[in-house]
């Protein structure tokens, strides 16, 4: 049993590091490169592993319970990330509103056995995800009342921020493992610099769609 929880960690492990540079490098190359989408792709499949050693780890061999709460950000992020760009700006299904009402209530369900058994990792660390978690999940319930043409205009930074959000949530736990003696600041560093990416992002984002605007008006008036 303990050998296949060693290969199940490295299987973790590796796809972790393949996740991470995969991230770094769609969230680097021209984002109308077909390597974007490529290297998105590549994200995604190794967050579906991440995942499911991380579970496994969990659930098969009880270790490491702080591992279930960055799984569901990172993965919830990944996969609505992904999920609105498909959608694009489209109304969202009924599986849309399904998957965050299941990941609010492990949420839920994860803070009543931390407070159970005992909190181990650090507060602020545990809540401020759990916050993160929350807020993309109850954005994206209230699509339902949200008009189609907000989320046409939103799409982008949606997008942008959730994959950003997805790429820092699992540096943070990497990062975390790695150096435990620098907790909780490990841990917390790469969400701030994650978030600092995503201001960066919306910040480029609008002044293209501001430049675009301007280019319109030009073309109009001539």
């Amino acid at each position: 049993m303990e050998k296949l929880h060693h290969l199940n960690i490295i299987i973790h492990i590796i796809a972790g590091i393949i996740a991470l540079i995969a991230g770094l490098l769609a969230v680097i190359v021209n984002k109308k490169n077909k390597r974007h989408v490529q290297f998105g792709k590549y994200f995604w499949w190794m967050i579906i592993f991440v995942i499911a050693t991380g579970l496994i780890s969990i659930f098969v061999f009880k270790r490491n319970n702080f591992l279930l709460v960055i799984t569901l950000l990172s993965g919830y992020n990944c996969y609505s990330g992904i999920r609105v760009m498909r959608l694009a700006g489209k109304k969202p299904g009924s599986v849309d509103y399904i998957i965050p009402v299941i990941v609010m209530a492990s949420a839920i369900y994860y803070l009543y056995y931390i407070n159970t058994v005992g909190l181990y990792w650090s507060p602020v660390i545990i809540y401020s995800t759990i916050g993160a978690l929350f807020l993309v999940t109850t954005y994206d319930l209230f699509k339902l009342i949200i008009p189609a043409e907000v989320l046409k205009k939103t799409v982008l930074y949606e997008h942008a921020y959730k994959m950003i959000s997805a790429l820092s949530a699992i540096a943070s736990a990497f990062i975390g493992t790695i150096f435990p003696q620098y907790k909780p600041y490990s841990q917390f560093l790469p969400s701030v610099i994650g978030f600092s990416c995503i201001i960066l992002t919306f910040i480029i984002l609008s002044n293209k769609r501001s430049s675009l605007k301007k280019d319109y008006t030009l073309k109009q008036a001539n």
